[in-house]
């Protein structure tokens, strides 16, 4: 499979990742999926505009047939937010190494729409938050993940994430649960 080229959402954007985010939801309830995220909660509209405006959110565009291409037009088949914010709690992780913030790029929203499922788009997706933390001249990609959702977990494992412990965090989404949380060095 080639490998994927992220599309930097851009304001006129918001209305088709927000739909992205609901219909993401909407179907995994319908197939009997677990999930967490509750449309308008999380994510919200304002994480998901000021993501945007930040320059952080990137989404992964498929067109008719398969064909990857970034047309206005084409399908959204996943969405993540790329970043420096992480949640307090980050800070009592025993990581791999230990970084500032700054030299930290974090994964957050990671979806992929149920009906672009098992084409290795999350596999692609993990790749280019790679490249992009490499490209930001960060020493590391970390991200939490709610520690029942074992789909999410086993793809972190599968591209090469460590798994460096269990916190409790909290969400507006979830309250107060336990995720675990996922490294994945880069070069020095």
């Amino acid at each position: 499979m080639k490998t994927m080229k992220l599309l930097k959402a851009e304001k006129e954007d918001f209305e088709r990742v927000r739909g992205f985010y609901h219909s993401l939801i909407d179907t995994m309830r319908e197939r009997g999926l677990p999930v967490t995220w509750v449309k308008d909660i999380y994510p919200s509209p304002d994480f998901l505009r000021e993501s945007i405006a930040a320059g952080d959110l990137y989404m992964a565009c498929l067109g008719e047939g398969g064909e990857r291409k970034p047309a206005k037009s084409a399908s959204i088949a996943a969405v993540m937010v790329l970043n420096h914010s992480c949640n307090d709690e980050y800070h009592t992780v025993q990581w791999g190494r230990e970084l500032k913030d700054p030299a930290v790029m974090v994964v957050h929203a990671l979806g992929v729409h149920p009906d672009f499922g098992g084409k290795g788009i999350g596999r692609e997706m993990i790749n280019a938050a790679r490249e992009k933390a490499l490209e930001a001249g960060a020493k590391a990609l970390r991200l939490d993940v709610l520690k029942s959702n074992e789909r999410a977990k086993n793809l972190y494992i599968r591209c090469g994430l460590t798994y460096r412990g269990t916190v409790q965090l909290y969400y507006e989404n979830t309250g107060r649960q336990e995720f675990e949380m996922y490294e994945y060095l880069l070069p020095e």
